[in-house]
Protein backbone atom coordinates (compact mmCIF):
# COMPACT_ATOMS: atom_id res chain seq x y z
CA UNK A 1 0.00 0.00 0.00
CA UNK A 2 1.32 3.43 -0.95
CA UNK A 3 0.46 6.86 0.40
CA UNK A 4 1.43 10.02 -1.44
CA UNK A 5 1.23 12.96 0.94
CA UNK A 6 1.88 16.64 0.94
CA UNK A 7 3.22 18.35 4.05
CA UNK A 8 1.26 17.22 7.12
CA UNK A 9 1.90 17.17 10.86
CA UNK A 10 0.41 13.74 11.55
CA UNK A 11 2.61 10.63 11.89
CA UNK A 12 3.00 8.20 9.00
CA UNK A 13 0.62 5.24 9.18
CA UNK A 14 2.24 1.90 9.99
CA UNK A 15 2.86 -0.52 7.15
CA UNK A 16 2.47 2.05 4.38
CA UNK A 17 5.07 3.07 1.80
CA UNK A 18 5.18 6.86 2.16
CA UNK A 19 6.06 9.28 -0.61
CA UNK A 20 6.26 12.90 0.55
CA UNK A 21 5.74 15.66 -2.01
CA UNK A 22 5.44 19.43 -1.98
CA UNK A 23 4.04 20.37 -5.38
CA UNK A 24 1.14 19.20 -7.50
CA UNK A 25 3.58 18.11 -10.23
CA UNK A 26 5.47 16.00 -7.68
CA UNK A 27 2.18 14.54 -6.44
CA UNK A 28 1.10 13.54 -9.95
CA UNK A 29 4.48 11.93 -10.66
CA UNK A 30 4.38 10.02 -7.36
CA UNK A 31 0.83 8.82 -8.02
CA UNK A 32 1.81 7.62 -11.49
CA UNK A 33 4.86 5.85 -10.06
CA UNK A 34 2.62 4.04 -7.53
CA UNK A 35 0.65 2.39 -10.35
CA UNK A 36 -0.54 -0.24 -10.99
CA UNK A 37 -3.05 -0.28 -8.14
CA UNK A 38 -6.41 -1.94 -7.55
CA UNK A 39 -7.83 1.21 -5.98
CA UNK A 40 -6.75 4.83 -5.82
CA UNK A 41 -8.24 7.31 -3.36
CA UNK A 42 -7.67 11.01 -3.98
CA UNK A 43 -8.40 12.94 -0.80
CA UNK A 44 -5.85 15.73 -1.22
CA UNK A 45 -7.06 19.27 -1.85
CA UNK A 46 -4.44 20.28 -4.38
CA UNK A 47 -4.71 23.90 -5.49
CA UNK A 48 -6.18 24.41 -8.95
CA UNK A 49 -3.64 27.14 -9.74
CA UNK A 50 0.00 27.97 -9.05
CA UNK A 51 2.23 30.94 -9.78
CA UNK A 52 3.69 30.70 -13.28
CA UNK A 53 7.09 32.05 -12.24
CA UNK A 54 8.06 31.89 -8.59
CA UNK A 55 10.31 34.66 -7.35
CA UNK A 56 13.75 33.60 -6.21
CA UNK A 57 13.51 35.81 -3.16
CA UNK A 58 10.95 37.65 -1.08
CA UNK A 59 9.04 40.39 -2.91
CA UNK A 60 9.54 43.45 -0.73
CA UNK A 61 6.83 46.03 -0.33
CA UNK A 62 7.94 49.53 -1.29
CA UNK A 63 6.08 52.68 -0.25
CA UNK A 64 3.80 53.86 -3.04
CA UNK A 65 4.53 50.88 -5.27
CA UNK A 66 1.72 48.88 -6.84
CA UNK A 67 1.21 45.27 -5.86
CA UNK A 68 3.14 42.87 -8.10
CA UNK A 69 1.17 41.12 -10.83
CA UNK A 70 1.14 37.38 -10.54
CA UNK A 71 0.56 35.16 -13.57
CA UNK A 72 -1.11 31.86 -12.75
CA UNK A 73 -1.05 28.51 -14.54
CA UNK A 74 -3.21 25.47 -13.92
CA UNK A 75 -1.89 22.65 -11.77
CA UNK A 76 -2.26 19.16 -13.20
CA UNK A 77 -5.58 17.44 -12.59
CA UNK A 78 -4.28 14.41 -10.72
CA UNK A 79 -7.65 12.67 -10.28
CA UNK A 80 -8.60 13.02 -13.96
CA UNK A 81 -5.14 11.94 -15.12
CA UNK A 82 -5.10 8.73 -13.07
CA UNK A 83 -8.79 7.97 -13.80
CA UNK A 84 -8.35 8.32 -17.58
CA UNK A 85 -9.09 5.10 -19.47
CA UNK A 86 -6.07 2.95 -20.18
CA UNK A 87 -4.17 -0.12 -19.05
CA UNK A 88 -2.76 1.53 -15.90
CA UNK A 89 -6.08 2.91 -14.62
CA UNK A 90 -6.92 1.44 -11.20
CA UNK A 91 -10.01 -0.76 -11.05
CA UNK A 92 -11.61 1.71 -8.62
CA UNK A 93 -10.91 5.45 -8.53
CA UNK A 94 -12.33 7.49 -5.65
CA UNK A 95 -12.21 11.27 -5.43
CA UNK A 96 -13.43 13.77 -2.86
CA UNK A 97 -15.53 16.91 -3.28
CA UNK A 98 -15.68 19.55 -0.58
CA UNK A 99 -18.60 21.77 -1.55
CA UNK A 100 -20.31 24.87 -0.16
CA UNK A 101 -23.48 24.70 -2.28
CA UNK A 102 -25.28 22.29 -4.62
CA UNK A 103 -23.07 19.58 -3.15
CA UNK A 104 -24.57 16.49 -4.80
CA UNK A 105 -24.95 18.18 -8.18
CA UNK A 106 -21.31 19.34 -8.17
CA UNK A 107 -20.05 15.99 -6.84
CA UNK A 108 -21.81 13.97 -9.54
CA UNK A 109 -20.59 16.41 -12.20
CA UNK A 110 -17.04 15.99 -10.88
CA UNK A 111 -17.39 12.19 -10.93
CA UNK A 112 -18.44 12.23 -14.58
CA UNK A 113 -15.98 14.91 -15.80
CA UNK A 114 -13.00 13.28 -14.18
CA UNK A 115 -14.02 9.67 -14.95
CA UNK A 116 -13.97 8.70 -11.26
CA UNK A 117 -16.00 5.75 -10.08
CA UNK A 118 -16.97 7.32 -6.77
CA UNK A 119 -16.90 10.78 -5.23
CA UNK A 120 -17.05 11.26 -1.47
CA UNK A 121 -18.92 14.53 -1.10
CA UNK A 122 -19.16 16.70 1.97
CA UNK A 123 -20.68 20.05 2.82
CA UNK A 124 -17.94 22.35 4.09
CA UNK A 125 -19.94 25.50 4.74
CA UNK A 126 -18.58 27.19 7.88
CA UNK A 127 -21.73 26.44 9.92
CA UNK A 128 -21.26 22.66 9.48
CA UNK A 129 -18.08 22.53 11.59
CA UNK A 130 -16.63 19.96 9.16
CA UNK A 131 -13.45 21.83 8.17
CA UNK A 132 -11.02 21.56 11.06
CA UNK A 133 -13.49 19.48 13.07
CA UNK A 134 -13.32 15.85 14.17
CA UNK A 135 -16.53 14.73 12.46
CA UNK A 136 -17.74 14.49 8.90
CA UNK A 137 -21.02 13.79 7.14
CA UNK A 138 -20.39 12.41 3.69
CA UNK A 139 -22.39 11.25 0.72
CA UNK A 140 -20.94 8.54 -1.52
CA UNK A 141 -21.79 9.49 -5.10
CA UNK A 142 -21.59 6.62 -7.60
CA UNK A 143 -23.03 5.83 -11.01
CA UNK A 144 -25.77 3.92 -9.15
CA UNK A 145 -26.81 6.91 -7.04
CA UNK A 146 -26.05 8.50 -3.70
CA UNK A 147 -25.44 6.83 -0.33
CA UNK A 148 -26.03 9.27 2.55
CA UNK A 149 -23.81 8.38 5.49
CA UNK A 150 -24.60 9.62 9.01
CA UNK A 151 -22.41 12.16 10.78
CA UNK A 152 -19.42 10.20 12.10
CA UNK A 153 -15.94 10.74 13.42
CA UNK A 154 -13.48 11.22 10.57
CA UNK A 155 -11.65 7.99 11.48
CA UNK A 156 -14.94 6.07 11.27
CA UNK A 157 -15.66 7.62 7.85
CA UNK A 158 -12.23 6.41 6.71
CA UNK A 159 -12.87 2.89 8.06
CA UNK A 160 -16.27 2.73 6.36
CA UNK A 161 -14.82 3.92 3.08
CA UNK A 162 -12.00 1.35 3.28
CA UNK A 163 -14.54 -1.41 3.97
CA UNK A 164 -16.72 -0.22 1.08
CA UNK A 165 -13.69 -0.25 -1.25
CA UNK A 166 -12.67 -3.74 -0.11
CA UNK A 167 -16.21 -5.03 -0.72
CA UNK A 168 -16.30 -3.46 -4.19
CA UNK A 169 -13.00 -5.08 -5.14
CA UNK A 170 -13.86 -8.52 -3.68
Amino acid sequence: MSLVSGPVSIPDPAGVAMQRVETADEMLAACQAALPADAAVFAAAVADWRVAHAAERKLKKKPGAAAPELALVANPDILATIAAPGPRRPRLVVGFAAETHDMLLHADDKRRRKNADWIVANDVRPDTGIMGGTENEVHLVTVAGVEDWPRLGKDEVAHRLAARIAAALA
